[in-house]
């Protein structure tokens, strides 16, 4: 389908918004909806992510086309010694800073990760950012959810993508902050009202396997997490639903499968152009409105 003129942020024709869900590996198909989108000539007037979603919007709103994005993955996450060597900087200066608070289950450091993950494109503070973006937290002795667009942009992100059991709690102004998929995992309802036409892309997959064989540890781990994460996001569809919503199908592809970015991508490539007629007919009803 070719781009339709009056689609971009500032012309006549409808304007866009755009959230990505968490999912962790899994939201690595976001990059083929922000290449649809690129390629149709759209720029979303505001962008919401959760996890993974937080990371890929934090590119798109930082400028990043959603070639050089995936680009950019692939020349890493391509090569498992680019990943081993990023991960090794990522390592705690010290083993005072290692042991801080004890040995325990989660001891990544997300922040140190990321610094050596993100690209440089990915700027300090939200305010540098090209386009406005949303990112969802969840605020853990606070029990409820959080939304950061202010102030510094990499402790958010961080915050956005703290998994329980694989990465320690952020602290951010004086609060610790886990995944924000645990209130939020795809965040639309922030974008209601921001523009004429919101897309919602839904990496959170479901648990998969042999239903006559019983699930390991880590399985149920996780697993126990995206079920818990589709009920909220059925209970906010019932509520109002946004006016594009995308499930690729990831389910069989774990939290961490990053090094599988090849089969990923290539599994959920037909995304691309289920967005674009997505979008066609999205633009046809807001004509007829």
């Amino acid at each position: 389908m070719a781009p339709a003129a009056g689609r971009t942020r500032g012309d006549d024709g409808p304007t866009f918004a755009l959230a990505l869900g968490g999912g962790g590996a899994r939201g690595l198909a976001h990059i083929h909806a922000i290449e649809a989108l690129d390629e149709l000539g759209i720029a979303p007037v505001a962008i919401a992510g959760s996890s993974i979603g937080a990371i890929m919007g934090a590119g798109m709103a930082a400028g990043m086309t959603g070639e050089e994005i995936h680009h950019y993955a692939k020349s890493i996450l391509g090569r498992r010694g680019e990943v081993a060597s990023r991960i090794w900087k990522s390592r705690p200066g010290s083993l005072r800073e290692a042991v801080a608070g004890g040995f325990r289950l989660g001891q990544f450091d997300i922040s140190r990760i990321l610094k050596a993950f993100l690209p440089e494109a990915v700027p300090d503070t939200f305010d540098e950012l090209k386009i406005p973006l949303k990112v969802t937290g969840t605020d853990f002795y606070g029990h409820k959810a959080a939304v950061f667009e202010s102030g510094d942009l990499l402790s958010a992100i961080a915050a956005s993508a703290a998994i329980p059991a694989v990465f320690r709690p952020v602290l951010r102004d004086g609060r610790y902050y886990i995944d924000g998929g645990f209130y939020n995992p795809v965040p639309f309802d922030l974008l209601f009202g921001k523009a004429d036409i919101l897309i919602a892309i839904d990496v959170v997959g479901a648990p998969d396997g042999d239903p006559a064989k019983a699930p390991s540890a880590l399985d149920l781990m996780f697993g126990t997490s995206q079920l818990m994460m589709q009920s909220i996001i059925e209970t906010k569809l019932t509520q109002r639903r946004p006016d594009v919503l995308l499930q690729p199908p990831v389910s069989r592809f774990r939290v961490l499968d990053f090094l599988k970015i090849d089969t990923v991508m290539s599994e959920t490539a037909a995304l691309k152009d289920e967005l674009k007629r997505a979008v066609e007919a999205a633009v046809k009803k807001h004509e007829r409105k």
